[in-house]
């Protein structure tokens, strides 16, 4: 049986007497009551001194039950989180040690969560991000063309980037489920958690979790390629050693896929320099150029109807790219924006072209375009284009009597 310490509160702030544990019952009783208070749910937070909250079109909402909790407690988020945790001794020393732990829990068949607990103030906060069970495909998702060609690659390495929450397992599935569709492959994957469950079709699939079936990404990545694999992914590029193994394993011909938290295509090539000292660096730009293949940066956007919609950048490593991955950004014309934003013709395409396409067709606002946007003059001046074209009135001219406003207060 777990030790739960009792936690007793300021009268103003929660309550003065000791509470009673929580059954397993009542857990799911509030993850259920989360799940159906809103539309468009991602992620359920429980957090210590606030009610139950669920982000819904990216947006935190409250949540009411019965009885009611106007604020979570110590002991409430405590017993919740120890209730997820289970008697797992890895996960409890993990949370003991570092301050977090990560897990995957079911809720029956209804649904599938990746949780993360963590300590803050001497207190546990949980969040549930709410796993999708029916694996994503390409059309489905509306993706860009280019994801099926991405997928039919045989050996190198690809990047997927971007913030947490912005999508990345989605569209990895999605290429794994076509890969599962067209190819008898074994197909390994190196998970924390296991998100998406993928049926062997053509393809044959061992999924592992990190912490249940391998002990570090890097460790994972080498037995893989004593296991005859011809696809492995890897959850996560979180260190040197993992990028290294990753990198070998493209390199004697098997097709890796990972993820990067980057803000964009571009830097991704610069995230991985980092890992490296100033005196390596040489040598594992020619490595890139000889392995990786593609980098998709991914950025979940508002949508003028409810929910979100991805923005993808894309960026495929023909000559221009890896010039400059050999060679590093020169000018203003030799940079990866100006590359990619060139690059139509093999599927390339910058975030803020996929952002205007977004606008012209209705998607999004104006506001979010620009808040979203990499390069805001030049979006801007794109934007007031498509505003001309639709007999729109455009910013320019009232962004000029703005300047001209403030040059008279000035002076």
């Amino acid at each position: 049986m777990t030790f739960v310490p009792i936690y007793y509160e300021k009268k103003d702030d929660y309550t003065f007497f000791p509470e009673k544990p929580m059954k397993h019952t009542e857990i799911d009783y509030w993850i259920t009551a989360m799940l159906k208070s809103y539309d468009n749910i991602s992620d359920l937070n429980l957090t210590v001194g606030k009610p139950l909250q669920v982000e819904a079109a990216g947006v935190l909402m409250p949540v009411q039950v019965q009885p009611p909790v106007l604020k979570l407690t110590p002991f409430q988020t405590e017993v919740f989180a120890l209730n997820l945790i289970g008697n797992d001794k890895r996960l409890l020393s993990d949370l003991m040690h570092t301050g977090s732990c990560d897990l995957s829990y079911s809720l029956g068949e209804e649904a599938r969560f990746r949780v993360n607990i963590f300590s803050q103030k001497g207190c546990y906060s949980v969040i549930l991000r709410k796993l999708e069970t029916t694996i994503p495909t390409i059309e489905d998702m509306n993706f860009p063309e280019v994801f099926h060609k991405i997928a039919a690659e045989k050996n190198g390495l690809i990047l997927f980037t971007g913030s947490t929450g912005s999508g990345k397992t989605t569209s990895l599935a999605a290429l794994l489920h076509k890969i599962n569709q067209e190819r008898p492959v074994h197909v390994i994957t190196l998970e924390d958690p296991i998100e998406y469950i993928h049926p062997h079709d053509k393809a044959t699939f061992n999924q592992r979790e990190l912490g249940k079936d391998f002990d570090t990404f890097a460790s994972g990545v080498r037995a893989a390629l004593r296991q005859a694999p011809k696809v492995i992914l890897v959850g996560e590029m979180r260190d040197r050693e993992t990028l290294e193994t990753a990198i070998a394993a493209a390199e004697t011909g098997h097709l890796v896929f990972s993820t990067l938290h980057t803000i964009d295509a571009g830097q991704a090539i610069n995230r991985i320099l980092g890992f490296f000292e100033q005196e390596e660096q040489a040598q594992v730009r020619h490595r890139l150029v000889d392995s990786l293949l593609w980098v998709v940066g991914q950025r979940l956007l508002p949508k003028i109807t409810g929910g979100r919609v991805a923005a993808i950048e894309v960026l495929y490593t023909g000559l221009r790219i890896k010039d400059l991955i050999l060679h590093g950004e020169r000018g203003d014309e030799k940079t990866f924006y100006k590359v990619i934003e060139a690059g139509s013709a093999v599927g390339m395409r910058t975030f803020d072209q996929h952002i205007v396409e977004l606008f012209d067709q209705g998607v999004i606002t104006e506001k979010t375009a620009m808040s979203y946007c990499t390069q805001r003059t030049e979006v801007a001046r794109k934007l007031d284009t498509l505003k001309a074209a639709r007999g729109e009135a455009t910013s320019t001219l009232s962004g000029l009597a703005m300047e001209e406003e403030e040059l008279d207060r000035r002076w």
